[in-house]
């Protein structure tokens, strides 16, 4: 996950999207395990948006992580909460997060604290 944070998705996690023209609105929650056994509530809304050329690759899960991301917009905003002390750190900050198409079908996402 990070250089202060490491483990993995915890069974349960739901995701939604509701799709406008172009725009899919993404509305997600998910609960983190760290390596060490702590569990992180994270949460976050979102936009994404492919341009109409990239409407047929998209669709083609056998392809659509081949597409560059700079082609198409896919930004969320997560937030955290735990009562974890040694993460409790992550409770006060702001982050953004990059998405991009994984093989496989998946979603992976870079997230970035602002400072």
């Amino acid at each position: 996950m990070g250089d202060r944070l490491r483990g993995e998705i915890n069974p349960g996690t739901g995701d939604w999207m509701l799709t406008r023209n172009n725009i899919r609105v993404v509305d997600a929650r998910v609960v983190l395990r760290t390596d060490d056994g702590a569990l992180i509530h994270m949460s976050y809304g979102g936009r994404i948006m492919f341009p109409d050329e990239l409407g047929e690759a998209i669709r083609d899960p056998s392809r659509r992580h081949l597409i560059d991301p700079s082609r198409y917009y896919f930004r969320t905003t997560p937030l955290f909460e735990t009562g974890a002390p040694r993460y409790g750190w992550i409770n006060g900050i702001v982050a953004i997060g990059c998405g991009r198409m994984i093989e496989g079908g998946g979603v992976a996402y870079d997230v970035f604290e602002l400072q």
